[in-house]
């Protein structure tokens, strides 16, 4: 129980349905549409949605997702790879020749095909019950009519307003600024492409007008997109990886996503006792972070494209995990793996939606860095992701940017089993930092004995391209001791990632917890 005469948020109950996720009108649309009589995925896809509305910077309509689900009645997890690809002519050689060693954020080489909107209505049409349009309204009417500026969001926005460029500024700023807390941002444009959505599903997005204004967007900074790239995208029914953490099963999407190094990561912290550590204490940051630096150099060398991805098995195999923790000195920290190409940085949303039935949806929805690639077409404003940068120009890698190839993912969904019953859809944003927080969010859960809302509380540390960064939870003496060990430590300038979660529990109540690093909520009822 935690201690009510400090700072800090309980956890919520509820019995018939349940949203978590990083702003509050998305959670409550979300229980909306539960109690109009639509089931889990219809609410995830609807609060999803309207969060490209409230925070625009971490998500939208031209951008990525990846999902995790179960039917009711059922305990098997399915997933869907909602990835875009690059387009056909992408081309690694004709950006090497030009002395590149990685894809530019801000260019339209680093634009991949959104394929986040085929993904929601292919999921609305085979597991939802309510219809794209219903799903939809919420979205349409807040982009019509305005969504006040959330304080985090306003910070969010300031920062990443000096990406946005063209048309972008014009649909993203207000007198040419970043909004403040309380204005109101509207996107007509992005009303009416969402009415044209659930009027005609997902042609009305990858083909006709919508499209072409997309494709001009790009066509107008020398990207090589074409109207038969948008026709193409399709989502990808995938199986899970998935392995175990004393007494809990952490079920993870396959690559292109990089859930699988959050399940090396905790494979690798099997080897020490964790729980006889102090949970903020030197010790266990110097092992956590020697352990991501392993577990990274992996996803860095191997994981891609699942039709070029080599020794994924790699990851889920004890042996090899044993041998990498035999590299961790408990005394000294070692050099940083090899940094590469690949940019990687941390903007997102995730939602995660129980209902009366008990079906359970985890979905992570980003346009990569903060406000995507800063490119929005002129006519609807869709800013486009630039996840094209999480590919290399590395010749021969299998993460080489190449057409019709999806690239390195950092967006992970993620669900907890224990004695094969699902437990906890839950996820992590920040980026890189996401197996890192799956891993640290399990260990505080089994490890340290703490609810959500306390594992998600805690100060937190990532070891990243050779930098510790420590959230200023963490004492000074503890970063100085971790200095002495021999890391490199900076505070971050911003908090790292943001988590939620909802507990299914075997008495029939649902628990939930939401991050405090975020606006968001656990809302049920």
């Amino acid at each position: 129980m935690r201690d009510f005469q400090t700072p800090g948020r309980s956890e919520v109950l509820a019995t018939e349905g349940m949203c978590a996720t990083s702003h509050p009108l998305a959670a409550k649309t979300a229980l909306d549409i539960l109690q109009q009589g639509g089931n889990a995925m219809d609410a995830a896809i609807a609060g999803a949605v309207l969060l490209g509305i409230c925070e625009p910077q971490m998500t939208g309509l031209g951008g990525d997702c990846f999902v995790l689900f179960n039917r009711a009645g059922e305990d098997e997890v399915r997933a869907l790879n909602g990835s875009g690809r690059a387009p056909a002519a992408a081309d690694a050689e004709k950006l090497r020749a030009q002395g590149l060693t990685a894809v530019p954020l801000n260019t339209a080489d680093a634009v991949t095909i959104p394929g986040a909107v085929d993904a929601f209505c292919h999921l609305a049409e085979t597991e939802g019950t309510l219809g794209l349009d219903a799903i939809l309204q919420p979205a349409i009417h807040y982009a019509e009519t305005g969504v006040p500026v959330a304080p985090r969001v306003a910070f969010d926005w300031r920062t990443g307003a000096s990406t946005l460029q063209g048309a972008a500024r014009s649909h993203y700023l207000i007198n040419d600024q970043a909004p403040d807390a309380g204005q109101v941002f509207r996107s007509p444009g992005q009303a009416e492409v969402l009415s044209q959505i659930a009027r005609d599903g997902r042609d009305a997005f990858y083909s006709g007008d919508i499209a072409e204004d997309m494709i001009t967007a790009l066509t107008q900074r020398g990207g090589t997109h074409k109207a038969v790239d948008f026709l193409a995208t399709s989502c990808t029914k995938t199986h899970p990886v998935s392995g175990p953490y004393k007494g809990l099963e952490l079920v993870e999407h396959p690559p292109n996503g990089q859930g699988a190094t959050a399940i090396l990561l905790l494979n690798i912290l099997k080897n020490f006792e964790l729980a006889s550590l102090d949970p903020f204490g030197v010790e266990r940051l110097h092992i956590e972070a020697e352990a991501s630096k392993l577990a990274y150099d992996a996803r860095n060398r191997f994981i891609a494209d699942p039709d070029h991805t080599t020794h994924a098995d790699r990851f889920l195999d004890q042996g090899v995990a044993d041998k990498l923790a035999a590299l961790i000195d408990p005394k000294r920290a070692m050099p940083a793996a090899a940094p590469l190409t690949e940019a990687i940085h941390k903007d997102t949303v995730y939602i995660t939606v129980v209902d009366r039935d008990r079906m359970a949806v985890s979905l992570i929805y980003s346009i990569f860095h903060s406000f995507g690639s800063g490119i929005a077409s002129e006519k609807y404003g869709i800013l486009l992701q630039n996840r094209g940068a999480g590919f290399t120009l590395q010749a021969g890698h299998p993460n080489e940017l190449g057409g019709g190839k999806r690239p390195m993912h950092t967006i992970i969904p993620g669900i907890l089993k224990q004695n094969g019953r699902i437990l906890m859809p839950f996820g992590v944003m920040g980026g890189a930092y996401q197996p890192t927080g799956h891993a640290r969010f399990v260990s505080n859960l089994t490890d340290h004995g703490m609810d959500m809302q306390a594992s998600m509380d805690a100060p937190r540390a990532f070891a990243d391209n050779g930098v510790l960064k420590l959230e200023r939870g963490i004492p000074p003496s503890t970063a100085q001791q971790l200095r002495d060990l021999g890391h490199t430590v900076a505070i971050s300038e911003t908090p790292l990632g943001g988590a939620q979660a909802i507990r299914i529990c075997e008495n029939g109540i649902l628990k939930g917890a939401s991050d405090p690093r975020k606006d968001g909520c656990a809302l049920g009822y």
